[in-house]
């Protein structure tokens, strides 16, 4: 876990200065909206202070507890956690509330088990609540709302790094039957309270994109639909202006990776039911980001995004964003890869003559147990091959005038001189969609007939919170 890392007087001096000066003038590109703190403070704030860990997969539900009974010993007059049920195996859900304010908000995260990048921003943002109380940006969220957040909903799942709970339910899916713990939890702790806004917080398939040629969706933004119709009253009306502002708030940072989901409404959901019973949601859906490395600036845009909305909510100003912000962004689609080869000659290890391709391949995360410790693999699978010439990746290899081969083993490594394979000769492993992404892309090297490995894929590798 990174520490806690304090912010000096003197800094905190600036950024209060900083605060006023910015409380006198519009910032540029809100469109209309006067944030207290320009989203790239925030963002500089983030740098200098967040406690999130590298890679949020794999803070487990002891983490969650840990950090809940620290942040309360060390500020009990600024947060009070409250245990409010348990999931089928015993695990607890805890809510923290934090602020006095008139205007209740709840915010919950990882209701999904392996959707776990706002968890993390949860506690940056508690750490920025704490370490800039004193400031008037955050003394107006706190006097003005009173925040209820559930990081963690579903820790069974969690612990499993998996979708559903213990009971293989999907949590999202149980507001109206109400079989699992966790949404009895939620639905309780929404009827309690009636909270004026919610923030449903999720991470989305990195195959999702936006826009034409396709960008990776990192954020998608969606105002929660109360009816099969998508009528709008003043609730939607409000969520749609809080999307207005997020995007503003992160288009600085990603720009072009904003999507807008799809507002059909699903009667089974709990941001659906949860709107319909009279607390309208926001749903923010976190998706790729393109680097190896994607967790840090997935959690920063989520931070950035949360403080943008709180602000804007505790100032009134959300009242002055325009909805069209919202309605204008493009609707999120599945065009991304997570590296795409291009233009390959493709000798596939299934004995069939040579030919010309794009190799699409997906990734997904998995946790595991190693050595007694939690460990995070990244697994790739070619998820299409042909003409790809309409879709994206997030790491793109032109392999023109190159030639991609199976690679079974790990002997080959990139610079390596090799010969090219018989295509006729069959290997363990093939290149074909549905099989683990175990390739090499080599180039023609200088000395004739022999060739040099560019790149290798080697289909499942760990992670450590850095670019493998």
């Amino acid at each position: 876990m990174a520490r806690s890392r304090r912010t000096s007087i003197s800094k905190r001096a600036l950024v209060s200065a900083l605060l006023c000066t910015m409380l006198a003038a519009p910032v540029a590109g809100q469109r209309g909206v006067q944030l207290s703190t320009t989203p790239q403070e925030l963002a500089r704030i983030w740098d200098s202070g967040h406690v999130s860990a590298p890679l949020p997969p794999l803070v487990d539900h002891a983490d969650v507890v840990q950090r809940l009974e620290a942040l309360a010993a060390a500020s009990p007059d600024l947060f009070s956690v409250e245990k409010i049920g348990e999931s089928i195996e015993g695990r607890s859900i805890n809510a923290v509330r934090m602020g006095s304010g008139g205007f209740p908000v709840l915010l919950w995260s990882q209701m999904h088990g392996d959707e776990p990048t706002a968890t993390s921003a949860l506690f940056d943002l508690f750490e920025y609540v704490r370490s800039h109380r004193e400031e008037p940006a955050v003394r107006r969220i706190l006097s003005q709302l009173t925040l209820h957040a559930v990081p963690m909903l579903n820790p069974d799942g969690a612990e499993r790094f998996q979708r559903r709970n213990a009971q293989s339910i999907d949590i999202n899916r149980d507001a109206l039957r109400l079989q699992t713990p966790e949404g009895r939890a939620l639905k309780a702790l929404r009827d309690r309270l009636n909270p004026r806004v919610g923030f449903n917080l999720h991470n989305q398939s990195w195959r999702t994109s936006v826009g034409e040629p396709p960008k990776p969706a990192s954020i998608s933004l969606l105002s929660v639909a109360y009816d099969d119709e998508r009528s709008e009253n003043a609730g939607r009306r409000l969520t749609k202006k809080i999307c207005a502002v997020i995007r503003d708030a992160l288009e600085p940072f990603a720009s072009g990776q904003i999507g807008r989901y799809d507002d059909e409404f699903e009667v089974r959901a709990f941001g659906d039911n949860i709107t319909l019973w009279g607390t309208p949601v926001v749903l923010i859906e976190t998706g790729p980001w393109p680097s190896e490395a994607p967790d840090p600036a997935l959690v920063r845009l989520n931070f950035v995004a949360l403080v943008s909305a709180l602000d804007a909510l505790a100032t009134g100003q959300v009242e002055r964003a325009d909805a069209k912000r919202y309605e204008t962004l493009p609707v999120n689609e599945s065009q991304m890869f997570y590296v795409l080869v291009r233009n390959a000659t493709v000798i596939n290890g299934a004995g069939v003559p040579p030919f010309t391709a794009d190799i699409g391949i997906a990734a997904n995360r998995r946790v595991g147990m190693a050595n007694g410790r939690r460990e995070l693999r990244l697994s790739m699978t070619i998820d299409d091959l042909g003409d790809l010439r309409t879709l994206g990746g997030l790491r793109t290899i032109d392999a023109t005038g190159m030639t991609a081969i199976p690679a079974a083993t790990d002997d080959l490594q990139a610079g390596q001189i090799v010969d090219l394979p018989e295509w006729k000769a069959k290997a363990a492993t093939t290149i074909a969609v549905g099989q683990p992404a175990r390739l090499a892309v080599l180039k023609p090297a200088a000395e004739p007939g022999k060739y040099v490995v560019e790149v290798v894929l080697r289909g499942t590798v760990p992670l450590t919170g850095q670019a493998p």
